[in-house]
């Protein structure tokens, strides 16, 4: 199969997809990085890192005929014909073209999904320091170029004039390219204090040479196949190549470095998964995860270590769990963590039982596993202490309802293991739980459990005592397997469909409970008028007694009785809003008006419908 591997200029391969000669097979998927993925690629750019080879098509190959559309960003009119397609590497190409190239903000979203339109800059301080780390150099800024707290009423940080740039040493990334508005950038720059032009111009000049210098020489490895290339072999490529730009396994170089120590890593892993699978919450647990916890522990000691010594803070190391600090552990490191961390999780088995969550698809995040048990480790039998439960649940659920563990997640797990131990002695409180809110606007988009809130909101009904419509037992660890418990409709979808119930609503986590497969198919599609007759049969009981248990799952019995949608809806609503605020310790946020709600729930990616039984079961089940 001939092919060329030449090295382009990231700045010309740029420019060949401003102007349409390299443009995407039609059939390729539709780029979607989100916001945290765009700046780790702008900093390992920045840091002349290698980011993956790109491979691309020379057009006019006899055969080979796709159709062409430019990527992401890239305007559709005024381009030329391509002369290349990308068949590897989309969505890292359209996610340097739209952050450095096009001058317009990355529409992009956030972990959450949330649509959101984002500049990228560069902090010069951060850039400069010592032991800076470009990682936590790159920021994303809204597109206003101002960044607010306190719910979006104050603002913070204001970069939206050149002056206010310079001033706060924030270099905007999109202009890079643009030799012009670099020089116009720096001329302000240097103005800025007159009086210190001199300094000014020295740190510029750093920024230049080991920032700056570093994007615009950037080389890009490109595989050019050529016209030569047969229909097929391009689609086998496209097959076994394009992969969505999967990272080197840590686990599998930290295997072979442990190798010459024979000691054989995989091994080891291999018996503690083992353990870990006899507990199906734990079932999702990845070696990298095991990896992430013994380095913020090892890290951690060396840490406590420098300053047990009485050397200067200022040079302490950081507690870590990058890539990186995972290639840097040494086998006595992991031989000294990997039997705690183990015990660890055992007791992250029984917490997350306690919190109702059984079941590793059921976990709103497996990554807030790595803190936790670092967390556990270095508190001992003090994480089990009443006062220390009741907080790391606080900090748990923050995590969970707050979704801040669904971006880049290492800088996190250092920060909860550096704040939470001191916050339960008396410190303050940790950025997971200050930082995290929850909007009642988010109950509407809550449909699946893709969103790690829905999956909070279904265990938090369960931990509320809820009792099975029919066997009016709790939902515990027996009856969850036992009586194959699942989250349902209480309103069905096919009465909901014939009743112009609006989908938003009708799909909800609002509109779901937690069940057995038994009940579920009693009520099938029925009006909820229809199936609390069958229930009070079923169950044996009158039905002021079915009402104490339905009134279990926060539901308005009269408006189920009545199958009034809205009154149901509306007391469901407030009543899962108060268990969320209890959760997390803290009010959630209430949009002043109906509009303002749903313009706030329409700024969320949709999801697709849950799949449930609903559809499947017979409608009219015999007493």
């Amino acid at each position: 199969m001939p092919f060329e591997s030449p090295d382009v200029p990231l700045g010309d391969l740029l420019k060949l997809v401003a102007t349409g000669k390299v443009q995407l097979p039609d059939f390729q998927r539709e780029w979607k990085w989100d916001t945290d993925r765009i700046a780790s690629l702008i900093a390992s750019v920045a840091q002349g890192h290698p980011v993956g080879v790109v491979m691309t098509l020379e057009v006019g190959g006899e055969g080979v005929h796709f159709a062409p559309k430019p990527l992401a960003g890239v305007l559709a009119t005024d381009i030329a014909a391509p002369e290349q397609l990308l068949l590897d590497g989309q969505q890292r190409a359209t996610s340097l073209f739209q952050s450095m190239y096009s001058g317009k903000p990355v529409a992009t979203k956030d972990p959450r999904e949330k649509r959101i339109s984002r500049w990228y800059y560069l902090d010069m301080k951060i850039a400069l320091a010592p032991d800076g780390d470009i990682q936590d150099a790159v920021i994303a800024v809204p597109e206003d170029r101002k960044i607010r707290d306190n719910f979006g009423r104050d603002v913070v940080s204001d970069y939206s004039t050149t002056e206010a740039e310079c001033a706060a040493e924030m270099f905007p990334v999109g202009i890079v390219f643009d030799q012009g508005a670099v020089n116009k950038w720096m001329v302000t720059y240097l103005k800025f204090e007159e009086a210190n032009m001199g300094q000014r111009l020295d740190r510029w000049t750093a920024f230049q040479d080991r920032v700056l210098k570093e994007i615009t020489d950037y080389k890009v490895p490109v595989i050019r196949l050529t016209k030569g290339t047969s229909k097929e072999a391009v689609c086998t490529v496209f097959e076994k190549v394009n992969t969505g730009g999967v990272a080197l396994n840590v686990f599998e170089l930290l295997t072979a470095t442990f190798a010459s120590d024979n000691f054989r890593l995989k091994d080891d892993w291999g018996d503690r998964r083992a353990v870990l699978d006899t507990r199906a919450v734990l079932r999702s647990f990845e070696s990298t995860d095991f990896l992430q916890v013994i380095s913020l522990l090892a890290t951690r000691a060396r840490r406590e270590a420098h300053l047990a010594a009485g050397k200067p803070a200022t040079e302490a190391p950081g507690i870590s769990c990058k890539r990186r600090d995972i290639l840097r552990l040494s086998l006595d490191d992991y031989k000294t963590w990997a039997e705690p961390v183990t015990q660890a999780l055992d007791w992250c088995f029984e917490f997350l039982s306690q919190e109702h969550f059984f079941r590793a698809q059921d976990l709103p995040y497996r990554t807030q596993l790595v803190p936790l048990a670092a967390i556990r480790v270095i508190l001992g039998n003090q994480a089990a202490a009443h006062g220390n439960r009741a907080m790391l649940r606080r900090w748990y659920w923050c995590g969970v309802l707050g979704e801040m563990y669904g971006g880049t997640t290492e800088t996190r797990f250092a920060r909860d293991v550096e704040q939470v131990v001191p916050w339960l002695d008396g410190g303050p409180e940790p950025g997971t739980v200050a930082d995290a809110t929850f909007r009642a606007a988010r109950l509407l988009t809550l449909k699946t459990r893709n969103s790690a809130a829905y999956k909070g909101v279904y265990a938090l009904l369960m931990q509320a005592d809820c009792l099975d419509w029919i066997k009016h037992q709790p939902m515990n660890m027996a009856s969850f397997f036992g009586y194959k418990i699942d989250i349902h409709h209480i309103f069905p979808q096919d009465w909901c469909a014939k009743n112009g119930i609006d989908h938003n609503r009708q799909e909800s986590i609002v509109n779901k409970t937690a069940i057995s497969y038994d009940t579920n198919r009693i009520i099938g599609g029925k009006s909820p008028a229809e199936y609390v007759k069958v229930l009070e049969k079923r169950a044996g009981v009158d039905g002021v007694e079915l009402d104490k248990v339905l009134s279990t799952h926060f539901l308005d019995t009269t408006a189920l009785r009545a199958a009034d949608f809205d009154s149901f809806f509306s007391q469901r609503r407030a009543a899962l809003i108060a268990l969320i605020s209890e959760a997390m310790g803290k009010p959630v946020v209430e949009d002043l008006t109906a509009t303002a709600e749903a313009s706030d729930a329409a700024e969320y990616e949709s999801e697709a419908d849950d799949i449930t039984d609903d559809d499947l079961i017979p409608q009219d089940i015999a007493v």
